[in-house]
């Protein structure tokens, strides 16, 4: 039985990424235009660019991890070691250089893409620490819950607190300057949180063969491996869901809602703008939605939970799009409904995946959990890019210009981000997860029979 500290532990590590995560999805497209000075369309070639590169890259980080070897196990290295390079990286992400358009181009590709990458360094590990923290299925399920209950408390924090603290930093030395001391701030916690899950977690479950099989047999039985295939198709689609609304939130509020036209709302001193509080909303709302996912996917099951919310996150979208922008009351309801929906979702899609390392140690005789679980974090990267570089795409496709009154078109289709384009992505998910063959049942087999494998070790 893991005890409550370990699982507070577990949970810290996706707070400090979930902080980051948040930040990239909901802020930088509109730092990229409207601070940093690049047009739409730019930056969402730069997203697809940057993203697909680092998609491939986290079956790399994977494959490392899998073969490594330390007195602390095989993945809680990377959070020990790689926590000051997270931080200190994101906050160059957020940094304006005082340099021409080309360079500042430059600049954004490197920094962005470093960003990442080192993202995925630390992230893999962590993700495949469920894994092997627990071979109990509904362990892991709680152990997800506690997981993602702590990312979007991570996330809530971040959301509610950034525009703020941009704007307090920014009074006097300027927009850009707010913007990077904003992300120093949330910078300095991700590292103590991941320096917090490294210290207490603990690797337990250990594969039924020492001997770690050649890469090209790993590869092979991955191919292979067909609930991993479904899942990342069914992670893919549910990304797109999410990045694209999120991404074109502050779009939403600044330039249809026109939310300068309200006044802010102040708590402790504390003014809070219309798109930061919906934001942090919807991250309150998506806590709900994980604290509901294990109870009811332990009654139902992951599958039928799964489908279940997707298909009222696609209808509640598809109604978002006739809403006016004076029926505020209204937005912020559904907003956290789909949350609630979008919430629970992907604490399932984490203990499925702890299922398929499972599901392939039985078949094959090899656990490759760091390879499997770069998956989701290949789906994670691979939603966001397609989400991202769409958003980009469209914005300058229905004529949007940063910072200036839009068009009826371009309303149009900022309008329509938030409802019928992330509608497609839930649809998409869940005909991928209709196709999803481990039940509670077949699990209860597969796990007595690994128990019964290694005992006879």
């Amino acid at each position: 039985m893991i005890k409550l500290k370990e699982k507070i532990g577990y949970g810290f590590g996706d707070m400090a990424s979930s902080m980051f995560w948040k930040l990239f999805g909901s802020y930088l497209m509109i730092f990229y235009t409207d601070v940093f000075g690049l047009p739409a369309a730019i930056v969402g070639t730069m997203f697809l660019i940057t993203r697909v590169w680092d998609s491939a890259f986290d079956p790399i980080c994977g494959i490392v991890a899998d073969r490594t070897q330390t007195r602390w196990g095989k993945f809680r290295p990377y959070l020990l070691y790689l926590a000051a390079p997270f931080a200190i990286i994101g906050i160059f992400t957020f940094t304006t250089p005082d340099l021409g358009y080309t360079g500042k181009l430059i600049y954004a590709y490197i920094t962005y893409s470093l960003m990442m990458m080192v993202y995925s360094a630390i992230n893999v590990p962590y993700a495949s620490l469920l894994g092997v923290m627990s071979p109990d299925p509904k362990e892991r399920n709680t152990l997800s819950t506690y997981r993602m209950t702590f990312a979007y408390i991570g996330s809530f924090v971040a959301l509610l607190l950034f525009m703020p603290m941009v704007n307090h930093f920014g009074a006097e030395a300027g927009e850009q300057h707010g913007w990077m001391m904003a992300v120093v701030v949330i910078a300095v916690m991700c590292a103590l949180l991941f320096y917090g899950c490294f210290s207490w977690t603990k690797e337990r479950v250990k594969p039924i063969k020492e001997k770690q099989n050649p890469l090209i047999d790993d590869l092979r039985d991955l191919f292979h491996n067909r609930p991993w295939w479904i899942l990342l198709g069914a992670g893919v689609a549910a990304l797109v869901f999410n990045s694209i609304r999120d991404g074109a939130t502050v779009y939403y509020f600044k330039y249809f809602v026109v939310e300068e036209t309200y006044s802010t709302v102040s708590l402790f001193g504390v003014s809070f703008v219309l798109s930061g509080l919906y934001l942090a909303v919807g991250q309150a709302a998506n806590i709900i939605g994980v604290v509901l996912a294990a109870p009811i996917s332990n009654r139902i099951g992951k599958k039928a939970t799964y489908m279940g919310a997707m298909v009222i996150a696609t209808v509640l979208s598809i109604i978002f799009y006739w809403f006016d922008k004076e029926q505020l009351v209204l937005i912020f309801i559904f907003q956290v409904l789909i949350s609630i929906c979008a919430g629970s979702i992907f604490p399932l899609l984490w203990s499925m995946y702890a299922d398929c390392a499972d599901y392939s140690e039985l078949k094959t005789g090899n656990r490759a959990t760091g390879l499997i679980f770069s998956s989701s974090s290949m789906s994670q990267k691979f939603g966001w890019a397609i989400g991202s570089a769409v958003t980009g795409w469209l914005l300058a496709y229905f004529g949007f210009q940063a910072n200036v009154a839009q068009s009826a078109e371009a309303i149009n289709g900022i309008k329509m981000f938030l409802s019928f384009l992330p509608a497609v992505g839930t649809v998409l998910s869940v005909i991928f997860i209709s196709m999803y063959p481990l039940s509670e049942t077949k699990m209860k087999d597969i796990t007595a029979a690994l128990e019964l494998k290694r005992t006879k070790k």
